[in-house]
């Protein structure tokens, strides 16, 4: 059975050790973090995911970008950013991805310091890792614009993560293109949020299936950019969803490929 990939400060009680990763920049992490924390360089794992040779193809890249954090592959790694979630859920998807037990704190760094003392203190990293990356491994898939391309038709259900003025065409983002691939269906990421949390199963379960999604569906999840179609993917999986793939690359990446038909 798919674990929830999203866990509460609670919860961390009852784990019996766990790795703390910070998401947020170089800056906001200096002037505070928790302890034993290591920090996740973002800026430069979001830069090599859209990069060709440093794709989530290159399993050596992602083999030696991961293995320097020095987290033990045996321990839980926890994922944390300033509340926002899409930060956290994209890393959470990269290191679940190549196998890595990740899950999501609800709620990022602001609910953990609210739990203060309550919440136990994480292993520290250290020098050296056994992890070793194995793509494709995790419960939530990858999947490709050509991939995509040849799905478009079939029983697979596009959720589109974005907000309704990117799926009508009206806010073209950094896109030449704007409006959204055919048959897909508009969930919001914001209305996944209560605040800076997710919302708990049954919510999640609810506007799922009032947005169309049925259990046993074959869902793709897809932003702009990446972080918001991570957070839909652990938002499904997290409502009982077993068939969960993300478009990572999303809509700028289809946007660009002039044979990738848009609705307006």
């Amino acid at each position: 059975m798919n674990h929830d990939p999203i866990i509460e400060p609670s919860s961390l009680r009852d784990l019996a050790n766990f790795h703390l990763l910070d998401v947020r920049d170089p800056q906001s992490f200096d002037e505070g973090h928790v302890a034993n924390a290591v920090r996740v360089p973002i800026e430069v794992w979001e830069a090599a995911a859209k990069a060709e040779e440093t794709s989530f193809e290159s399993v050596d890249y992602w083999q030696d970008a991961i293995s320097p954090l020095g987290l033990d592959p045996d321990v839980p790694w926890i994922v944390y950013d300033d509340g926002r979630m899409t930060e956290a859920a994209r890393v959470w998807f990269i290191l679940q991805f190549y196998g890595a037990t990740a899950f999501i704190l609800n709620g990022g760094l602001p609910s953990l310091r609210e739990a203060g003392a309550d919440v136990p203190t994480a292993v520290p990293a250290s020098c050296g890792s056994a992890f070793i990356a194995k793509p494709a491994s995790g419960q939530v898939g990858l999947i490709d614009r050509e991939g995509l391309k040849t799905e478009l038709g079939t029983n697979v259900q596009i959720f589109d993560a974005r907000s309704a003025g990117e799926f009508d065409g009206k806010d073209l983002r950094r896109n030449a293109r704007g409006g959204h691939l055919p048959g897909a269906t508009l969930l919001p990421h914001a209305e996944l949020l209560d605040g800076s949390f997710v919302r708990p199963t049954n919510e999640l379960r609810s506007l799922l299936n009032q947005a169309g999604f049925e259990p046993g569906h074959h869902i793709v999840t897809h932003c702009d950019g990446g972080g918001r179609a991570a957070l839909a993917a652990a938002a499904a999986v997290r409502a009982g969803y077993d068939d969960v793939r993300a478009y990572y690359l999303s809509f700028s990446d289809w946007a660009k490929d002039e044979s990738c038909p848009i609705v307006r």
